[in-house]
């Protein structure tokens, strides 16, 4: 099957069922719910012309105060484990945390989740510090053709992400990338992504879908139709079949969960988590996951799971709080 080709010609659905069948087969039916924890809101080399970090970076003057509470990171690691959620990686700008404080973030988090995290903390050549606290690594590629990448993250050296995944690799640790559909990419840079992940033994893939940012040269950007996002998504489902999958849209763009899921999606990412959670946005994704005919992980909208102290960490109460009431705050949809 020549996918670029089915791609262009839109033999959309053709893919999908192609794709559909092979998760079904080797994954089954079970879909995440996945949340990144952002770390920061900084990042020292802030020039990817898509990031909302870029836009911020002038109008920050100190970037100790971009950094955020750590009681509030561990309460989010907290929530999301009563929600049933998996935190997609740990996520934070470059030049703000020394190896040791991530390193002892991450300690925390596998102690309140009881599950090592993945990190997606930009180009290091400290992996070896790590230890059992982390799954996996994740390379923010964001476009696969060197060329465009190079025009799109200019300081982000798709050369030195390679190495470091590479390292990743030789460590034990899983290795994943970010992909983000709707850059101005070409349909033949499927190709170059293809290469890549056979190149680097890619266990994980997280798709997002472009979300144009204020102050970004893609301001104006129409984000991507959703039946081109998903013949991406059933590509690369399609010519590996074992790799996972986690796919991101946002609220404005629901209606793609269910045919992302349908093209070869094994998890669903990138959402305002507490401006949605039990409200009519959650129940949302639910419905989505329900019409794709897929069993979903945890849950959106099950207010009672979010309830109760922790009483092995009553430190954390008042910022877990804080996210409860946000919760319940927004399920008449006032803060969206």
């Amino acid at each position: 099957m020549d996918l670029i080709e089915k791609i262009k010609n839109k033999e959309v659905f053709d893919l999908l069922i192609e794709a559909n069948r092979i998760t079904e087969k080797v994954h089954g039916k079970d879909i995440t719910l996945e949340r990144a924890i952002f770390l920061s809101w900084w990042c020292e080399k802030g020039d990817c012309k898509f990031c909302y970090m870029s836009s911020q970076k002038d109008r920050i003057q100190d970037p100790e105060k971009a950094k955020r509470h750590v009681k509030g990171i561990y309460a989010e690691a907290e929530l999301t484990k009563r929600m049933g959620w998996n935190i997609e990686f740990l996520s934070g700008g470059y030049g703000i945390y020394e190896t040791s404080e991530i390193k002892e973030i991450s300690e925390t988090i596998y102690d309140i989740t009881d599950n090592p995290v993945w990190l997606n903390i930009g180009i290091t050549n400290d992996l070896d510090q790590y230890g059992e606290e982390i799954v996996g690594i994740t390379g923010a590629v964001e476009t696969p053709n060197p060329q465009f990448q190079h025009h799109v993250c200019p300081s982000k050296s798709l050369t030195e992400i390679k190495s470091m995944l590479t390292q990743a690799g030789q460590l034990g640790y899983k290795k994943a990338i970010t992909i983000i559909i709707g850059l101005g990419e070409e349909i033949e840079h499927l190709n170059d992504l293809f290469d890549l992940i056979e190149e680097l033994e890619i266990d994980r893939i997280i798709f997002y879908s472009l979300n144009p940012h204020p102050d970004t040269e893609y301001h104006l950007t129409p984000q991507p139709a959703s039946l081109y996002y998903a013949s991406i998504v059933a590509s690369v489902r399609i010519r590996f079949p074992n790799i996972e999958i986690i796919t991101g849209t946002w609220t404005d763009n629901l209606a793609n969960i269910g045919v992302l899921l349908k093209a070869g999606s094994n998890g669903i990412t990138k959402f305002p988590l507490f401006k949605m959670y039990g409200n009519r946005f959650g129940r949302r994704v639910e419905e989505e996951v329900r019409w794709a005919d897929k069993n979903l992980v945890g849950s959106f909208s099950d207010m009672e799971r979010i309830k109760g102290n922790d009483p092995l960490r009553p430190e954390l109460d008042p910022f877990i709080q804080r996210y409860i009431d946000m919760c319940y705050e927004n399920k008449d949809i006032k803060r969206i």
